[in-house]
């Protein structure tokens, strides 16, 4: 029976950070991690079929049927990640603020990675407050989960510079190359049971 630890990845769209978490753990036979999941909210998330195409199984919840009802969406949403027996979850363009309920249920098994130097710029619209604000260092952060938003402790960060006439697209794009590298390194290690911050330039 393999011992590597389960992974549960939540998207809602097209998926390209989950993409490189999959990609991480099916190419190396020595890693501490195997996908066990790709769950959406959204049955158009581009993400589904990449991870299908990878042998991942995959799962739908819709939140829009339940409203408001923040509760009822995640008592569906839990249940097959419970299913999958998933001993971590990863958050990886899931766009849904969780409540502290769900939370708690994965209480420090739980990852996200958020487009911005945290504790700056949490929430959204990160790249274009980034240079509202002048900075000449932006970035990515992979964070424990927490029931407060994008509050947990820091696993690892990457840094770009902010180039004189980037528009936010421009330095999104930038980010996201760092994302694709900073989250896989960041679950390898915290799956070893590493928690000391890396950094990545």
């Amino acid at each position: 029976m393999s011992d590597k630890k389960r992974v549960a990845i939540l998207i809602s769209g097209g998926g390209s950070n989950m993409v490189s978490l999959v990609d991480s753990m099916l190419n190396d036979a020595d890693h501490p991690g195997s996908p066990c999941l790709v769950l959406s909210n959204n049955a158009d998330a581009g993400g589904l079929s990449k991870a299908a195409e990878r042998g991942v199984a995959t799962a739908v919840v819709d939140h829009r049927p339940f409203g408001k009802d923040r509760a009822a969406f995640e008592a569906e949403l839990v249940q097959p990640i419970l299913e999958a027996g998933a001993d971590v979850v990863c958050l990886a363009g899931f766009m849904r603020v969780l409540t502290a309920g769900f939370v708690r249920q994965f209480e420090g098994r739980m990852l996200n990675i958020h487009p911005s130097l945290l504790p700056k710029y949490k929430g959204l619209h990160t790249h274009a407050r980034a240079l509202e604000a002048g900075d000449l260092r932006h970035g990515c952060s992979v964070h424990e989960v927490t029931p407060l938003l994008d509050d947990g402790p820091i696993l690892g960060q990457a840094e770009v510079p902010v180039h004189p006439g980037d528009t936010p697209d421009d330095l999104a794009a930038r980010v996201l190359v760092q994302e694709h590298r900073l989250y896989p390194a960041v679950l390898e290690r915290y799956l070893r049971g590493e928690r000391a911050v890396l950094h990545l330039s």
